[in-house]
């Protein structure tokens, strides 16, 4: 018992701590199978590599404590914590250079001395969520007790697209400033207003976006819904001008963030939360300063501006 003790622990730590993955070839089975507690996905040993030589890369001071190892007969349970700075991306995720700890537990069963089976309640998304990135995964999956309509692949698609068609919304410009304080932005219509107590908005960023890693890294946003004077700035901010700032005149928050002059309304906001969603990052964000003029708002519907006041076409 004791031997077999020291043999997880030693793989474990160099494993983990080293990122001497090939150590835990003398500790798993030929047929390892290793499940998560939350999405019940499951990876075989190279998996695990990957995924602790991706986790170790992002997090390149990562150290971990084995705070507890019970072993009784074939059967295991590790707890254990880890801290380490987000130093480089995760995946599609920009790093925060944020300090972390995070927790869990591995429960499994040996076979001849070495681990066949193991479920974790920790993966990447439960450390994602421990840095303030939760994902919004749950939305995605299928649920087996949920009937689907005739609604799937390109069909559903097309279904969304020509429901979206149908929805009029504003347009708006998303700002923030990047790690050298150049000012960054893009065009969107995906805002809304969560709630007025507290003051919190929302805005949908997708994360092929140049700006998306600014705004990532960012703790305050802007938002400026453009009026119908500013057809040009609409074209600057939807186009890939490397330097859309130098076409427009703007001026800085109370935290910095750039606010379009000539705006029909501008705000400013503190993000809170950075939801994943796939394709897009959820940014909810607690509003910090606004302004607003008599300027009349452009109005967007299936592919088409129009004048917010006389809902003629632009």
């Amino acid at each position: 018992m004791t031997e077999l003790r020291s043999a997880v622990l030693a793989a474990w730590e160099a494993a983990w701590d080293r990122g001497e993955v090939d150590r835990l070839d003398e500790l798993m089975s030929a047929d390892f199978v290793r499940e998560s507690a939350a999405s019940g996905s499951r990876t075989d040993l190279a998996g695990l590599k990957r995924e602790i030589l991706e986790v170790r890369a992002a997090f390149p001071d990562m150290t971990t404590t084995v705070e507890k190892l019970i072993i009784d007969g074939d059967d295991f349970a590790i707890f254990w914590s880890t801290t380490g700075t987000f130093t480089n991306d995760l995946g599609e995720v920009p790093a925060t250079g944020t300090r972390v700890q995070t927790r869990g537990s591995n429960q499994g069963v040996f076979r001849d001395g070495r681990i066949a089976f193991e479920r974790v309640t920790w993966d990447q998304s439960e450390l994602l969520a421990d840095l303030g990135v939760p994902s919004l995964r749950a939305a995605f999956e299928p649920d087996a007790q949920t009937v689907v309509d005739d609604l799937s692949g390109d069909f559903a698609r097309e279904a969304l697209k020509g429901f979206n068609r149908q929805f009029i919304t504003g347009v708006t410009v998303v700002t923030t400033t990047d790690a050298e304080g150049r000012p960054r932005g893009l065009a969107a219509n995906s805002y809304a207003s969560v709630s007025l107590d507290p003051p919190l908005v929302l805005i949908c960023v997708q994360k092929t976006s140049s700006t998306y890693p600014a705004l990532f890294h960012s703790q305050h946003l802007g938002i400026n819904i453009l009026g119908t004077d500013q057809r040009d700035t609409l074209a600057t901010f939807a186009s890939r001008d490397p330097d859309k700032f130098a076409q427009v005149t703007w001026h800085a928050g109370p935290k910095g963030s750039p606010l379009i002059d000539g705006s029909s309304a501008s705000i400013e906001a503190e993000i809170k939360e950075r939801f994943q969603a796939r394709t897009h990052t959820v940014f909810i964000a607690r509003v910090v300063h606004a302004e607003t003029a008599e300027t009349t708002p452009i109005v967007y519907k299936a592919g088409k501006f129009f004048d917010g006041g006389s809902l003629t076409e632009l």
